[in-house]
Parts: structure tokens; sequence; C-alpha cells
């Protein structure tokens, strides 16, 4: 790769970043009324969040199986409403236990 071609990709990434960030605030000038718009906005980035990291999990272990049922220690430590680094710490050492047993 070229030095030109380098600088030219680092420019078309940084305009498009702008342009994403700033379209938002030119088209929605106004207090957003719309009760359905509001709560669509709202869960996005929980959505983009879940998208991103659900199939790292189970892409994680190499075993799906195990993949799995860490999860599902990690959601039933999670309705008990305990804090995100236990339930992240449940899952990590379930997915371990898990894999010493399995």
């Amino acid at each position: 790769m070229t030095t030109q071609y380098i600088l030219s990709a680092i420019a078309v990434m940084a305009i498009l970043t702008y342009v994403i960030r700033v379209l938002p605030l030119t088209i929605f000038r106004r207090k957003i009324k719309s009760k359905f718009l509001n709560s669509f906005l709202y869960y996005i980035p929980y959505t983009v969040l879940a998208a991103l990291t659900f199939p790292a999990i189970f892409e994680s272990t190499g075993n799906a199986l195990i993949s799995m049922l860490a999860t599902a220690v990690a959601l039933i430590l999670a309705y008990f409403d305990l804090g995100l680094v236990i339930v992240a710490i449940g899952a990590i050492i379930a997915a371990f236990l898990l894999g010493i047993v399995l």
C-alpha cells in the first residue's frame, strides 16, 4: 500500500465519521415529540451492543454448549440484579468449570 492510499483512506473514514455524527443534529433540530421514535432511539445502543457481543459469546469458548450454559448462568445472575462485575465473573467461572467438566 502506498502512503497516498493510506492517507486517502483515513480522509474518507474521517469524513464518513463526521457525517454520521452531524447528520442527526441537522435532521433533528427540535425536541422529538414522537413517543415511538423516542423509544426506538432509546433502545438503539442496547441492540447494537447485543448485536456486536452476542456472536462473540458463542465463538469464545469453541464449544456452543459451554457458551450457552455460561450465558444461562449470566442471565440468571443478572435476573437477580447482581452487579455487572459479578455477572461477568460468574459467567467466566461457569465457562471455565464447564470447560473442565465437558
